[in-house]
């Protein structure tokens, strides 16, 4: 792989979850569950990059290389395959995806916003550590939350760290799929397309049974 000159769009998109089988299947393995997606899509096989403790492919989308991989750390410590990612192939933060699972929105449901905190999220507080900005792009996975009223940590945890009902993993897959479509916008930069595309179609889904 050689490195790469980053230019408009996207260089490096990194999925985020936690490695091994005990986490395959879990609400917080959801962004690798993208990049396994889009992989298929792509034909692409991630080879294991112990350098950048990460798992590594390289595609091209309408003619643009761009790098994709699952962090091989723990979640809490994403920022290190990011970190080296990033530097090795000379990409700034504003050419980076990372893709993560989100409490906050309701399984089925993506968000795509560039900058901001890492709003409790530690694979998050990570990257930003390393990075050294917060100015990268996010792909937001809605898992939903367990209830409504505040939890205490422990408890979040644990909800994050199993697998999401049969209803919400159809949820997040059929949202996941509609991220990979929209992938060609995101690689070339489209941003603003992206966004409508993917906040248009949630507004027109079918309400949610309750």
């Amino acid at each position: 792989m050689n490195k790469s000159v980053p230019s408009k769009g996207l260089k490096l998109v990194v999925g985020l979850g936690n490695p091994g089988a005990p986490y395959a299947n879990t609400r917080h393995n959801a962004g690798a569950w993208f990049i396994e997606a889009l992989c298929k899509q792509q034909r692409l096989t991630l080879k294991n990059e112990i350098k950048f403790q990460a798992s590594v492919g390289e595609t091209s989308v309408n003619g643009q290389t761009v790098i994709l991989a699952l962090s091989n750390t723990y979640m809490n410590h994403s920022g290190q395959a990011v970190g080296s990612l990033a530097k090795y192939y000379h990409i700034p933060a504003e050419a980076i995806l990372v893709v993560h699972d989100e409490l906050d929105i309701p399984p089925g449901a993506l968000r795509f916003k560039t900058d901001g905190g890492h709003g409790g999220h530690n694979g998050l507080r990570d990257i930003i550590h390393h990075l050294k900005t917060r100015e990268f792009h996010r792909l937001r996975i809605g898992i939903g939350h367990p209830r409504h009223q505040s939890l205490r940590d422990h408890e979040v945890v644990d909800y994050v760290l199993h697998k999401p009902s049969k209803e919400d993993e159809m949820k997040i897959q059929q949202a996941i799929m509609l991220g990979v479509s929209a992938f060609p916008w995101m690689v070339t930069g489209d941003f603003q397309k992206v966004m409508q595309d993917l906040h248009t179609t949630e507004s027109q889904s079918p309400p949610k049974s309750h």
